[in-house]
């Protein structure tokens, strides 16, 4: 699938074809060899053997690390106490060379610090921040302030992830443009009156190209637009609700992933979204990993497709199920805040990273 030609369409950064801002946030300097990273540890604790593959890439793309003083701490399950981790933080964010914030791990406890930290010296001195899972709340705090972040995979366990997972951390923060390339895989549709909705909604589905064989359905809505991606871990989504954190959706590509919730509770959240008006005047959605999900004895019916499918199916953006992100072995780096163009076809997607030039 190419890419039609967009650069001449979108030049101008405020409007697209549809009307909807196109303004990115601002972005950090992207790295050159010789650049500081600093690894801190936000919520759960790791040791010191846990960043050992995150250390040999850093040195293998060029940039040097600092470790900050959570590492290897560990208060019950977290790295440090909430004090302790969110001074950590703040020494990241205040320094004035470090061009980087790689957080080392999720889990839980990053959301505890937000309020403990002040980002005067942030704005001073930009620099990306790079994780997931956990790490959205504090994706969620940068882009509050208008700047872009790094969707990516954390130190932890990068030894066990695809060669792509570190190689896209790499195209990032360096500027490179670079495609993720998802094919569309097909699930079972249920055509009664659960999460799928009414006969109209499901026609409406194969109308914007939802193909139907032998009753299942293509996961996609096709379409291409060029907006900023925002969004990350559905859980940390849904409690940022009605925080200064809670994200303004409209004209922008959202992104979701989650791991280890109960099907009703993925159901729940949502909902809650749809009723909050989040899906409402996106310019597209991705859906990343939908990981390990849990059931009771008596099933809940339905997957995460066609309950996410349900919320979005008056709607008429792009939508693809199954992209390369979140708790994945292949889990590409997606910078949020950032233009991407995001082509969708029934029987492929391609999510277009704009780097230094486009």
């Amino acid at each position: 699938m190419e890419f039609s030609d967009t650069t001449s369409k979108f030049n101008d950064p405020k409007c697209s074809e549809s009307g909807m801002s196109l303004a990115e946030f601002s972005a950090p300097d992207f790295l050159v060899p010789g650049d500081l990273v600093a690894i801190i540890a936000t919520a759960r604790f790791v040791t010191q053997e846990d960043l050992n593959e995150a250390k040999s890439c850093l040195e293998r793309w060029g940039f040097r690390l600092i470790l900050g003083q959570s590492i290897g701490v560990k208060h019950h399950q977290l790295a440090g106490s909430d004090t302790a981790r969110a001074q950590d933080l703040q020494w990241a964010l205040d320094h004035p060379e470090v061009k980087a914030i790689w957080c080392a791990r999720g889990g839980y406890g990053t959301i505890r610090i937000l309020d403990r930290v002040n980002f005067e010296g942030f704005k001073q001195y930009p620099k990306w921040v790079i994780g997931y899972s956990d790490v959205t709340a504090l994706h969620a705090r940068i882009q509050k302030l208008g700047w872009a972040s790094l969707h990516a995979q954390m130190p932890l366990a990068l030894g066990e992830k695809t060669s792509e997972t570190s190689r896209t951390i790499e195209q990032a923060l360096k500027g490179i443009n670079y495609i993720i390339e998802s094919p569309i895989q097909v699930t079972q549709i249920y055509e009664d009156d659960g999460p799928q909705g009414s006969d109209q909604s499901i026609n409406k589905l194969r109308e914007q190209g939802a193909k139907s064989t032998n009753d299942q359905t293509v996961k996609t809505r096709p379409g291409e637009v060029i907006a900023p991606v925002i969004g990350g871990n559905l859980s940390l989504i849904y409690s940022l609700q009605g925080s200064e954190e809670a994200p303004d959706t409209r004209g922008k590509i959202l992104f979701i992933e989650d791991l280890d919730e109960y099907l009703y509770h993925i159901d729940r959240m949502i909902y809650s979204l749809k009723r909050s008006g989040m899906f409402k005047g996106l310019a597209g959605l991705i859906v990343g990993g939908m990981c390990d999900r849990t059931d009771h004895e008596i099933p809940f019916g339905y997957d995460p497709y066609q309950i996410i499918w349900a919320a979005v199916a008056e709607e008429s953006y792009p939508v693809v199920f199954d992209a390369p992100m979140g708790h994945l072995t292949d889990n590409r780096a997606l910078p949020l805040g950032r233009l991407c163009t995001l082509k969708v076809t029934p029987t492929e997607a391609k999510i277009q990273v704009h780097g230094k030039t486009q």
